[in-house]
């Protein structure tokens, strides 16, 4: 009996041993690397391994600033896809830095051509941002609303309504055309010096770069600020080596990315099909977008959906707290 007994107390006293000593193998052999949030089960860590079919993916643009921690709480069924530009170990990876989100855009399509889900939408990482087109400037409501039976139907809809910045006629690129004279100086072989100041200015030279067999519009409107939608048929109109040639172009202009990243995000909804000019009337595009179809609208507002913020950044405390830090009652969770 006590032979026995000192057999099993031997046996578990190995088996605990053996334990412990797996456990210490597996957390020494993990692979350590930074986590901005947690992701959904189906997330895809690399271009082509597809771990679930996917009818919608989000792609979110964000910096190491930026929390985009919202897109998995309220919207991992889209699987978010996060690219954070300014930290090449964070989130997945870009080539460089440049662009704005038009980098993070490209790198998602051209890694991901070949195996894109029926819809993507492109968003930025910050919930609230001063441009979306909400009254609370809250991008989890936008896209909660956001009928994706439309975008199958139309192949690329803004996420933007609202006719102020960029619309009704954003860009003439012809006369706003800047710095006629270098370009000639350029052209000669002298020496340019003077840098551009604005995306009108540079439009026509940059889009004839980018686009060479399109010519140049004589009005470019569509409403800011590059967040949009677009399905998988109309990303593959074109081929994937043309999307290598956008993002070529980004890595290698001599442009700031204040102005490259403007001159894509006025071009993104020419790429994928739509007119130059596209304004839709604020009334259709609420309906026809969100849902929203009773409301009080002129061609470029409807009441009570946006209203445009007096500085680009939202004031600390934002959304509970206004610009004057009043109470704005706001009841909603911010989880």
């Amino acid at each position: 009996m006590l032979t026995n007994r000192r057999a099993r107390q031997t046996t578990y006293a190995l088996l605990a041993f053996i334990v412990f000593a797996v456990t210490l193998l597996l957390l020494s052999t993990r692979v350590s690397h930074p986590v901005i949030v947690d992701r959904p089960a189906t997330f895809r860590g690399a271009a082509g391994l597809s771990l679930a079919r996917r009818e919608t993916e989000l792609v979110v643009a964000s910096t190491t600033k930026e929390d985009p921690s919202w897109a998995y709480r309220h919207f991992a069924h889209w699987n978010p896809q996060v690219y954070v530009t300014d930290n090449q170990s964070a989130g997945l990876p870009v080539p460089q830095n440049k662009g704005r989100e038009a980098m993070a855009y490209l790198t998602y399509i051209i890694d991901n051509y070949h195996d894109l889900p029926d819809a993507v939408l492109f968003v930025h990482a910050s919930r609230f941002q001063w441009h979306n087109d909400d009254p609370d400037y809250d991008m989890v409501p936008t896209l909660r609303n956001f009928r994706l039976p439309y975008l199958r139907e139309a192949g690329y809809v803004n996420l933007r309504c609202v006719w102020v910045i960029g619309c009704p006629a954003e860009i003439r690129p012809v006369e706003d055309e800047e710095d006629k004279d270098e370009e000639e100086a350029e052209a000669r072989g002298e020496r340019a010096d003077r840098k551009p100041t604005s995306a009108k200015g540079v439009f026509r030279r940059a889009f004839q770069e980018l686009l060479p067999e399109v010519p140049v519009p004589a009005l470019v409107a569509v409403s800011c600020c590059s967040q949009f939608g677009v399905t998988r048929d109309t990303i593959q109109k074109h081929s994937r080596e043309r999307y290598i040639r956008f993002r070529n172009w980004l890595l290698h202009t001599t442009l700031d990315d204040s102005l490259s990243g403007r001159v894509m995000e006025f071009s993104w909804h020419i790429i994928f099909g739509a007119d130059a000019y596209h304004c839709p009337s604020a009334g259709e595009c609420y309906c026809k977008v969100f849902g929203l179809c009773d409301l009080a609208c002129t061609d470029s507002s409807c009441d009570g959906r946006y209203i445009l913020p007096p500085y680009s950044n939202l004031p600390e405390g934002w959304p509970r707290l206004g610009w004057d830090h009043e109470d704005r009652g706001y009841t909603e969770s911010l989880e």
